[in-house]
């Protein structure tokens, strides 16, 4: 409402600066002023930059900053506190050179306007001057990118030993994850191998392919704990787009992608923080994928590392489920195969 009623305002305001500089102008014709160099126009464009650099341009920037925060996701991973950091790092460097050159442009225009007696300074150039808007530019955005090619690095190379592994495979148009078993290591795989019920393509000839279980319509994750997601896409390029934990990777055809991050905040924690009992975690595709691009959520749920055990213990992996591709274990790892499904009927019961 009240960005509403600011803007009504503005409106206003300019329409009324238009009427009085037509009046203005009608005047000089009536005068004869129009017929020289430099018209009462001349001024009023002078004065009315500085009068929307300072009503106008100042205004929508402070209520820009002011609205900020009914936009902004809670953060709910370590990765995040270092992005929104980075974030209002630039914005400090770039919004303090956006604030100097905007007063120096309007002041300029005022400063300097036309006039019948004036005479322009001959300063054809000064080589200090120019060294000095070159180089400090550059040294201060080499280090913002240093900054933030060190937090990519960081979070894109080798997690930490016993971070839980993720697989989250893109396909038109829904996610799926797969997780790993008891020996912590997802399976390799092969798209020739993808059919109706192997929509990853598992490879059954690699052992720890075997205890892997596909999650039921929600991913859970552990508070606190380092998580790598191993990304990778079934058909077109797709995008996995986590907003509160500030995670963003693309899903490439051929080309598998990994990101890994700690969780800060339960679901249960964030629902409290928000005041929305329906707070719900999740992942996002953010590439026009196709017609039915908008449908691919996939809920996340974070909980506390003893839950997450708990969950986890009443898995029950993707072969025991489909046991009619136990044919397709080699015969050396029929008898593993066999002694996995075995221990997880004797858990289910």
């Amino acid at each position: 409402m009240l960005g509403f009623i600011i803007g009504i305002g503005v409106l206003l305001l300019i329409s009324i600066l238009l009427m009085i500089f037509r009046i203005q102008s009608l005047v000089s014709v009536v005068k004869g002023s129009d017929k020289k160099r430099a018209t009462g126009s001349n001024k009023w464009n002078a004065a009315l930059g500085m009068i929307f650099l300072l009503g106008t341009g100042f205004l929508f920037f402070w209520y820009s900053f002011k609205e900020f925060d009914n936009y902004q996701l809670p953060v709910a991973s370590e990765h995040g506190v270092v992005t929104d950091g980075l974030f209002w790092t630039t914005m400090a460097v770039t919004g303090i050179v956006f604030v100097i050159t905007h007063i120096l442009l309007f002041w300029f225009g005022y400063k300097y306007q036309y006039k019948e007696n004036g005479k322009a300074l001959y300063y054809p150039d000064n080589n200090k001057l120019e060294l000095i808007w070159t180089v400090v530019p550059a040294v201060v955005l080499a280090l913002l990118i240093f900054t933030g090619w060190r937090a990519w690095v960081d979070i894109t190379e080798k997690a930490p030993e016993g971070s839980e592994e993720v697989e989250i495979m893109g396909y038109q148009f829904a996610w799926a994850v797969r997780y790993p078993g008891e020996d912590k290591k997802i399976g390799d795989y092969d798209f020739r191998l993808i059919d109706g019920s192997n929509q990853f393509g598992m490879d059954l000839t690699d052992e720890s392919s075997l205890d892997d279980f596909v999650a039921p319509n929600v991913m859970v994750l552990p508070k606190g704990k380092p998580v790598l997601f191993k990304i990778r896409s079934r058909d077109v390029l797709h995008s996995v787009f986590a907003p509160h934990f500030r995670l963003k990777m693309d899903a490439v055809p051929g080309m598998p992608t990994r990101f890994w991050f700690t969780p800060t905040k339960t679901t249960a924690e964030m629902r409290e923080e928000t005041g929305n009992p329906d707070f719900t975690y999740e992942i996002a595709c953010t590439e026009v994928c196709g017609r039915s691009h908008f449908a691919m959520r996939y809920r996340v749920e974070v909980v506390e590392p003893a839950e997450y055990e708990a969950w986890l213990a009443k898995q029950s992996s993707w072969l025991s489920q489909n046991p009619e591709y136990m044919e397709k274990v080699p015969d050396d790892l029929k008898g593993v195969a066999q002694v996995i499904v075995d221990q997880e009927k004797i858990i289910q019961k």
